[in-house]
């Protein structure tokens, strides 16, 4: 396979000469009309125990640019009790990305290669010292998993082309170091051309489905969590809190294999944050619509979505929701609420002068729901790096309360075991120095034969104990649906 690769080896030995940086984007372009993201995945990710695929549909309806897939990392960075890492998860990511100097080549997006994984909602122990004290863990993950990927796959939807980098990586001077350097970015690049190029589309492991009608078992039950909202509304109207998020897990027995879970979600619920991450003990499938926190050219922004309607069945019935929405006092509350809290959490790592609330209360539709959406956006000060931005947002107060750390400690203490991934973060930190991170909501998790989904609702002074219960079940419903269809649809294909 002759192999054109941009830059040329010559303009890379000139960026070396030139002092330009240590780290540069090598790839290899073609054309991606008999290629999907979904097939790409399958042939690249094929018998590696850790891979991802990152989709999006961003800002509701319109398309979002990029789509990325990697696999088989070269390091690989797990936080937790039972781990060689403790603590905070952010300090070994950022030891692994401090000595890089990244050139940017015209015509990749700036991801092409970093640390791609979750934080789980309870790191916010290791960020915030106050929060004290051991919960039970019976999902049994680790609080953080990060794949160090050095070699992607990206569909460019604008372009319609593949592009698959790799990177030179090195503080080698001598052209002869250099050279060799570069040939072995182009050995991985022509590693995973050849994937690409096979026929052949692998096909997972999906055994036969006996698990059609399981029910989904709550781990607090409905008396349990309308118990948790009555206790929270006694401590708003004590004035501890103005507001905290609670929330419940369902268990959901599935043969089902979990990619073929993420690719009937994708159809079904496309969103802003699509991800599959295979993490060899479980899987995680998600459809967040909501971003936790960005980091680009060091302009930070975070991105607060509350308050939900359904979709209408026609333009007019979707204005006349929109218009409802809008007019609610009581989500127009805890959105403002939220944006506040956005604002303080930006203002902390950023240019005070340069804080702006970006988008105030504006509606984005998605495939089933509409939502609040506002934007708030600040240019990091000299001394703060993308993680401090993500330990300042972290987590995000849709999924806590405000003020925050008193509404985790309250949290804690009645759900009494870990959240583990869910409303904490998925996404990643690259080797430009930027971050992308969403919101683990809308998110399941997949491990020994059980999909694990989790959800929440903010509770206010006025909260209804029965209506908060149902919202949670609702937030789960499509999650749900899609597990129950894809069974059906699996189980007919295997009768014929």
């Amino acid at each position: 396979m002759t192999l054109k690769l941009k830059p040329t080896l010559e303009q890379v030995q000139e960026l070396v000469a030139n002092d330009a940086g240590n780290t540069i984007p090598i790839y290899a372009e073609l054309e991606a009309d008999l290629l999907t993201p979904v097939s790409a995945y399958l042939k690249v990710a094929d018998r590696c125990d850790y891979s991802f695929l990152f989709e999006s549909v961003e800002g509701g309806e319109n398309i979002s640019r990029y789509s990325f897939i990697g696999s088989d990392p070269y390091k690989l960075i797990k936080v937790g009790a039972n781990e060689t890492c403790q603590g905070d998860p952010l300090i070994p990511i950022e030891k692994e990305l401090s000595s890089i100097r990244y050139v940017k080549i015209p015509g990749l997006p700036s991801f092409t290669g970093g640390a791609v994984g979750y934080v789980g909602f309870d790191c916010f122990q290791y960020f915030e010292p106050s929060i004290k004290g051991d919960l039970a863990d019976p999902l049994g993950i680790p609080d953080a998993i990060f794949m160090m990927c050095d070699t992607l796959v990206i569909f460019d939807r604008v372009r319609h082309v593949v592009n698959v980098v790799s990177h030179f990586r090195s503080d080698v001077k001598d052209p002869k170091e250099v050279e060799r350097e570069y040939r072995k970015a182009a050995e991985e690049i022509e590693t995973t051309l050849t994937l690409l190029h096979d026929d052949h589309i692998p096909s997972v492991a999906q055994g036969p489905i006996t698990t059609l009608g399981q029910q989904a078992i709550s781990n607090v039950g409905k008396e349990g969590y309308m118990g948790f909202v009555s206790s929270l509304k006694h401590h708003i109207k004590e004035g501890d809190i103005f507001q905290a998020v609670p929330s419940q897990r369902l268990a959901r027995p599935t043969d089902l294999h979990p990619f073929n879970v993420y690719r009937h979600l994708r159809s079904l619920n496309p969103s802003p944050y699509m991800f599959y991450m295979n993490l060899k003990e479980f899987t995680l499938v998600g459809a967040s619509p909501e971003m936790l926190t960005k980091v680009q050219d060091r302009i930070a922004f975070t991105h607060p979505i509350a308050g939900t309607r359904k979709r209408g069945k026609t333009p007019e019935e979707d204005k006349a929701l929109a218009e409802d929405l809008l007019k609610d006092p009581k989500e127009i509350a805890e959105h403002v609420m939220l944006v506040d809290l956005g604002r303080n959490d930006i203002n902390r790592i950023c240019k005070p002068e340069t804080v702006k609330v970006d988008k105030l209360m504006q509606i984005e539709y998605y495939s089933h729901v509409m939502h609040i959406v506002s934007n708030v956006s600040g240019e990091l000060r000299e001394d703060k790096t993308p993680f401090d931005a993500f330990r300042a947002i972290f987590p995000a107060g849709t999924v806590s309360g405000a003020p925050k750390i008193r509404a985790v400690e309250l949290i804690r203490g009645l759900e009494k075991e870990k959240r583990g991934v869910y409303a904490g973060s998925v996404g990643h930190f690259d080797y430009s120095g930027g971050m992308d991170t969403c919101i683990a909501i809308r998110t399941m998790l997949f491990k020994d034969g059980v999909a694990y989904l989790q959800a929440g609702g903010g509770i206010v002074y006025d909260s209804v104990e029965e209506d908060e219960y149902q919202e949670t079940m609702n937030k789960m419903g499509s999650n749900l649906a899609t597990i129950e269809q894809c069974e059906q649809k699996i189980f007919e294909q295997q009768q014929k």
